[in-house]
């Protein structure tokens, strides 16, 4: 996938509305990766202004499927400041928020991401306790098949095996 990336940022290089760019969320990157909640690699997620919290691209990853999203669906996304990039449909919801009070609108944003964060909060939670169960249930299997295997060995070599002529019933 690298080589494609790096394709799609010489394609863009000059873009005065379109960035592709890349962090090592191993090295440097790292509290940047955090902060977006950057968790395998690699991820791609992309930044529409006045968007500040990015979305997790979810498509193609070949340079056409990437050419095709960046030149449909990367710049300037709707907003009150950049209305021209809005469609009518965009246009008429954005009314709806515009209208509102200032303070309303603020402390929807302010419910909705806490509401998120909670629900990631609540994910990563049960993930860890899923994780520490898996852990824990290994580690039973592991014992008992430990403590087991010599009782099964000696199981099985006091079974006499089958008789070749036992088993054959001529009619």
């Amino acid at each position: 996938m690298k080589p494609d990336w790096d394709a799609l940022g010489d394609i863009y290089e000059d873009s005065k509305t379109v960035v592709i760019g890349d962090v090592d969320c191993t090295a440097d990157g790292k509290p940047l990766c955090e902060r977006f909640g950057v968790r395998g690699y690699p991820t791609i997620k992309f930044f529409n202004p006045p968007d500040e919290e990015g979305e997790d691209y979810k498509g193609g990853r070949s340079l056409e499927e990437l050419k095709k999203f960046a030149a449909t669906e990367l710049g300037p996304g709707c907003a009150v400041d950049t209305i021209e990039n809005c469609s009518e449909e965009q246009k008429k919801e954005l009314e709806t928020y515009i209208a509102m009070p200032a303070g309303e609108r603020q402390a929807m944003l302010e419910s909705l991401k806490k509401e998120l964060s909670e629900a990631e909060a609540a994910h990563e939670a049960l993930l860890k306790d899923l994780q520490s169960s898996y852990k824990e249930s290994m580690e039973k299997v592991e014992q008992l098949k430990e403590a087991s295997a010599p009782k099964i060995k000696m199981l099985k070599a006091a079974t006499p095996l089958p008789k070749a002529d036992a088993g054959k019933d001529e009619v």
